[in-house]
């Protein structure tokens, strides 16, 4: 904080040294730990962080307010998402593809869930073991409830599946991370 005075001083304004400020609070990275998460201004949750969106029409705006242009309309409810920042009602939010955008946060449910990865082609297996006979092929982009990870290993259910898949293969989850 002690930089935001110099700044001041130096005859920046203060507007500019606020901008600083947000610059650097909104500046997350994709897939950083748990452990590295700060937590957010609002809600006192980690950021970053995974969620999914509640509804399955879900406006993605340019900026925190109905105001700005919508971007984008996610039709595709439990889909995860990376909450990476949060302004008000607002959450600036990370799709699996890289899109980002502002979304109110009544849109967003803590409902871990998590996306099969397009980049493999893994099968879902009964227990977490490579050796296992595997009970389903998961198509890329098939959206799985998260039940538990234990850093290397997810346990997934969904519409006629249940097993467990690398958690290098999904979207919505850190690598390392412990979900219970």
């Amino acid at each position: 904080m002690l930089w935001i005075s110099r700044l001041i001083r130096r005859g920046s304004s203060p507007l500019l040294a606020f901008l600083f400020v947000l610059a650097a609070s909104v500046s997350g990275t994709p897939g950083a730990s748990a452990q590295q998460a700060q937590l957010g201004p609002v809600s006192k949750l980690p950021l970053p962080r995974y969620v999914s969106l509640k509804s399955d029409r879900v406006n993605l705006h340019e900026g925190p307010s109905k105001e700005h242009p919508t971007r984008w309309i996610y039709e595709r409810a439990g889909l995860p998402v990376e909450v990476t920042a949060e302004f008000e009602i607002w959450r600036k939010i990370r799709d699996s593809e890289g899109g980002e955008g502002w979304v109110l946060h009544s849109l967003l449910s803590g409902r871990r869930t998590a996306l099969v990865a397009p980049w493999k082609k893994e099968p879902l297996l009964l227990t977490a073991a490579d050796h296992q006979q595997p009970v389903a092929k998961l198509s890329p982009g098939v959206i799985a409830l998260l039940k538990s990870c234990d850093g290397e290993w997810c346990r997934l259910q969904g519409p006629g599946f249940d097993g467990y898949m690398k958690q290098e293969n999904l979207w919505g989850v850190y690598p390392g991370e412990k979900v219970q």
